[in-house]
């Protein structure tokens, strides 16, 4: 029996071309599953992490959340792509190496369309390790002595939650408002990770 979590199977696929064929088989709207990944030295076998993500993309699906599982092994959740997904530039990048291998299915190959046609795949986030603070955000932090010095002392992953949240914004009056909140924020010693 298939053992649930949150309402999604967990799966675990010795083999690329087994999840592959799980994804060639899952409707339109499936609602995802959860991937176990075998810990380094374990007794059971799967595919890697970067095989799975390979062959989501190439399906339309997306990696997302990751979890514990168990002394073997870790899980994360893959789910078909949502209409208004945000790519990341290094996804964006690997499927375009991808479809110049040929290998991406046609549901694949739409949610690259959708995206190129919606902006989202110009718009690609940068990963933490090449994230820059944008201009605006550092002129906002130069005028509260509190808050930069707060964002300075920042872990990578609450100055990459902040970058991130600001480059997400579209609208210029969203990003300055969404700009002047972190400020505030940052000066007020709070960080969005605990």
């Amino acid at each position: 029996m298939t053992e649930i979590r949150g309402n999604l199977p967990i799966l675990l696929f010795a083999a690329q071309a087994a999840f592959e064929d799980w994804l060639a088989q899952q409707p339109e709207g499936a609602p995802g599953a959860w991937l176990r990944f075998a810990k380094k030295g374990a007794a059971i076998t799967s595919l890697t992490k970067a095989e799975a993500i390979d062959a989501a993309l190439c399906h339309g699906w997306i990696d997302g959340q990751l979890d514990k599982y168990d002394a073997e092994s870790w899980l994360i959740r893959f789910t078909p792509r949502k209409a208004r997904s945000k790519w990341s530039e290094v996804n964006r990048t690997r499927a375009e190496e991808l479809i110049a291998a040929g290998r991406m299915r046609p549901r694949g190959l739409a949610e690259v369309d959708r995206a190129k046609a919606d902006g989202r795949w110009a718009a690609a986030y940068a990963p933490a390790s090449t994230a820059m603070v944008p201009e605006d955000l550092a002129q906002a932090l130069a005028a509260s002595t509190k808050a930069a010095a707060f964002f300075a002392m920042l872990t990578g992953d609450n100055c990459y939650a902040v970058l991130y949240r600001i480059g997400a914004v579209n609208r210029a009056e969203t990003r300055a408002r969404k700009i002047a909140e972190f400020v505030a924020m940052l000066a007020r010693g709070e960080t969005l990770h605990g």
